[in-house]
């Protein structure tokens, strides 16, 4: 019974795609512009339609109230393998003090909730169930002035 279940709605996702009939022709001769049979469609072109991209340059980082131990963490991300998603360093206000908020490399890690003067404070969100170590539920809803204080450009 349970194969014959499984049989029935094979076919019937079958019988749904099959259902629809998509034509697409591709222009193999570029020699010249032909006529499509939609006159709203635009013949085409030979004409490269490529967009130059410019150069991606490296993010200039406000460096001037950065605390020491702040510079040194960043060396350290700089001196690993880059993470993806990128490292980033946040700045806030929250609970009237200045907080650095680090991202984490990826999946399931905690994100760290620093104070001034390079004290954890807490794990804001990840982990495996995204909410973080649960010592500042309310930092997403009570962070102001955010800055981005440094993010890994590798």
């Amino acid at each position: 019974m349970r194969c014959f279940a499984a049989f029935a709605f094979a076919a019937l996702l079958l019988s749904g795609a099959c259902a629809r009939r998509v034509d697409l022709t591709t222009p193999t001769d570029t020699s010249e512009p032909r006529a499509t049979a939609n006159p709203s469609t635009p013949a085409p072109t030979t004409t490269p339609t490529n967009i130059p991209v410019p150069d991606s340059k490296q993010v200039a980082f406000d460096q001037r109230n950065r605390p020491t131990w702040l510079d040194e963490k960043i060396q350290k991300h700089m001196q690993a393998e880059a993470q993806n998603p990128r490292i980033r360093i946040l700045s806030y206000q929250y609970r009237g003090q200045t907080v650095y908020y680090e991202t984490a490399g990826c999946c399931d890690q905690f994100t760290t909730l620093y104070d001034a003067k390079g004290n954890v404070l807490c794990a804001p969100d990840g982990g495996l169930t995204g909410r973080g170590d649960g010592k500042c539920p309310d930092f997403d809803k009570n962070r102001t002035a955010e800055k981005l204080v440094w993010e890994d450009q590798r």
